[in-house]
């Protein structure tokens, strides 16, 4: 069993992002209370390149553990030997195999979902990079319920990869045809949870301690995988730990916080580079602030500024002008 499952452990995963859950969001959210990461996806092609761009997405810090690579493809043989560069290269606590992806540029390769709709494929891709693998790290993967409403097949995946010698699987409780929309289907998610030995991982619909709760108890799912509400509420984790412990909601996390984790996570991610210079950075990073937003009053003004912004001083700027204001509605409030 992955040692974060034992002695009763109920973790909590950061569902992996493209263009979110990079080194130093994963950092943001292990700070507070995140379990488990996995990276966002790589291509196995793009391993077997050396491709520094790629590359680049399989990095994190030694403090992020335990961690996971992700990896999609359609070719057992590459991804096989993609997996095994990574491990000599960063030696991850697993390596996770992406059958859920609904994005047309995984899928039209026949990677990420598609797989759900060729099982024997899928099943020789997972076995194929487990026998490469070997014993050197664990393997995971990830799925959805189905390619659509026509096909949920989420029970029958998760008994072949569990075949196939994985060790975990992730289920995310949505169709490929549904992407993000509409609810996610816990009870397909608790279906695999109970046909299967290895842990399943809950994904879909988790914004609050109350959520985590009520999947834990009302499902046989081992853990919970949290991806949408942590770009807008990173505190999620730090609020579902003391929620399963206590029984008690946190306060609101204040305004002065969140824009102090704002600025820190403009500053850390200018400081890493991966985008190129502070501008870029901050260009690059406008769809994250956006995200940020829908947590702060006037939130619609805040995202029209936001989409412009192109350096540290503007953050800082609107932080100090956001907090003053706020604070000056409150101190003037007045009851009718």
């Amino acid at each position: 069993m992955l040692h974060w499952f034992k002695n009763g452990n109920f973790p909590l995963y950061l569902a992996p992002m493209a263009g979110v859950t990079d080194r130093v969001f994963r950092s943001i959210c292990k700070q507070l209370g995140a379990d488990v990461m996995v990276t966002e996806f790589v291509s196995s092609e793009g391993i077997i390149r050396r491709d520094d761009r790629t590359r680049k997405y399989t990095e994190f810090d030694d403090q992020q553990r335990p961690i996971g690579v992700q990896l999609f493809g359609a070719d057992g043989e590459k991804m096989s030997e993609a997996a095994k560069k990574i491990i000599d290269w960063k030696e991850p606590d697993f390596i996770d195999i992406n059958f859920g992806c609904p994005v047309n540029k995984v899928v039209s390769k026949n990677g990420g979902s598609s797989l759900l709709r060729d099982c024997p494929v899928l099943a020789k891709v997972a076995s194929t990079v487990v026998k490469g693998v070997g014993d050197q790290v664990p393997v995971t993967g990830k799925i959805r319920i189905g390619w659509d409403f026509d096909s949920i097949n989420a029970v029958e995946v998760s008994t072949i990869l569990e075949e196939s010698g994985m060790q975990a699987v992730s289920v995310h409780g949505r169709t490929r045809s549904q992407r993000y929309g509409g609810e996610a289907d816990w009870n397909v998610i608790d279906q695999c949870a109970k046909a299967i030995s290895i842990p399943v991982i809950g994904n879909g619909d988790i914004s609050s301690g109350i959520d985590v709760q009520k999947r834990k108890e009302e499902s046989s799912v081992a853990g919970i995988m949290i991806g949408r509400a942590a770009m807008q509420n990173p505190w999620v984790f730090r609020e579902a730990k003391h929620y399963l412990k206590t029984g008690e909601q946190l306060p609101r996390v204040s305004l002065e916080e969140r824009w102090e984790l704002i600025a820190k996570h403009c500053r850390e991610a200018v400081q890493w580079g991966r985008y190129g210079n502070e501008k870029q950075t901050l260009m690059a990073m406008r769809s994250r602030l956006m995200a940020y937003s829908k947590g702060l009053p006037s939130g619609k003004r805040l995202r029209q500024r936001m989409s412009q912004i192109v350096s540290i001083n503007e953050i800082d700027l609107m932080a100090e002008e956001h907090i003053n204001y706020n604070k000056f509605k409150s101190e003037n409030l007045t009851v009718v």
